[in-house]
């Protein structure tokens, strides 16, 4: 089944349970998924989805920018679509492109720009702070942080999504997990720390969705 909403053509699914209210959610294929009490006529189906009208197309145009992001390769805050071509030895950008040799070798140039970007920020971060310790740097993919210090055996660990991320929101990652040798919880004085360096530290943490 479909519906039009604003410039789109929307699919829908209705499945019905034993449930007394009525949920609206966009499934990865961009499908709008309705999970319906079995009592409810498909014309009542029909006019919550007017009425719901707006939810629903934020919902739908949030889910298309995913999906979006998804097939692209995200570097530093930007999209590129990716060519491979097994002619080129070297892995090349243009404005939205970036043309490679193969999935293996941008998967090999990835590890090692995480490696080299965080290095060079650190260094600039490192400059911020008074008496810093020494500490080593671990690169790994984590499901829900974005870094990790571990304060004992001096080891800050950054998760290798952020490479796609804007260097001032790495930034904020690096001075978070470096104040941490200050204060090892998140109290007053921690923010403090923060903030004296990154003054708009709340933008930054919104945007990662922290």
């Amino acid at each position: 089944m479909k519906f039009k909403l604003n410039d789109y053509i929307i699919e829908y699914e209705v499945i019905r349970k034993d449930n007394k209210n009525l949920y609206f959610r966009i499934n990865e294929n961009c499908q709008l998924v309705i999970t319906a009490p079995r009592f409810i006529s498909d014309q009542e189906i029909k006019n919550l989805i007017t009425k719901n009208s707006g939810a629903i197309l934020k919902m739908y145009e949030d889910a298309l920018e995913r999906k979006e992001r998804n097939t692209l390769f995200w570097y530093l805050g930007k999209g590129y679509e990716v060519t491979f071509d097994n002619r080129v030895t070297e892995v090349k950008f243009d404005d939205e492109h970036i043309t490679c040799h193969d999935e293996d070798a941008l998967e090999k140039f990835y590890a090692s720009e995480c490696e080299r970007v965080f290095k060079e920020e650190i260094a600039i971060c490192q400059n911020c702070f008074n008496k810093l310790p020494e500490f080593s740097l671990k690169i790994r993919k984590m499901r829900t942080r974005w870094g990790v210090c571990n304060t004992r055996d001096k080891i800050i660990t950054l998760n290798s999504e952020l490479l796609k991320k804007d260097v001032s929101l790495i930034d904020y990652v690096i001075v978070h997990e470096m104040a941490h040798f200050y204060e090892g919880n998140h109290s007053k004085n921690f923010w403090h720390i923060v903030s004296s360096v990154i003054p708009d530290y709340k933008e930054r943490r919104k945007k990662l969705r922290y």
